[in-house]
């Protein structure tokens, strides 16, 4: 069991992964928030609420690059667990709907 759980962690982790490297989070710079407009290093986006503004900004490449990082250390700490620690769980926990969730995770 802990293995599927481990597995199904490595996949969302590397779509992460994948996903943050085409939105240029390799060397753009970091996206910031300036009021109703996001700053996305390359393009100025406006429009949003200030809040919304935020929370996008929050999501940078770059920084959603270095936590996924962070992640995989958490992981690579209890791969060899016999059975799924809390650690696990609660790193699998933002997932459950996903559609390849292990069932007994």
């Amino acid at each position: 069991m802990n293995e599927d759980l481990v597995r199904f962690l490595k996949a969302r982790l590397d779509e992460e992964a994948d996903l943050a490297r085409r939105c240029d989070g390799d060397g753009c710079g970091e996206w910031s928030a300036h009021g109703h407009t996001v700053d996305f290093c390359q393009v100025d986006l406006s429009g949003f609420h200030p809040t919304i503004a935020l929370h996008v900004a929050l999501h940078d490449p770059a920084r959603v690059l270095r936590e996924i990082e962070a992640k995989r250390r958490i992981l690579a700490r209890h791969v060899r667990d016999p059975s799924p620690s809390d650690d696990l769980r609660d790193l699998a926990s933002p997932y459950t709907g996903h559609p390849d969730f292990p069932a007994r995770a």
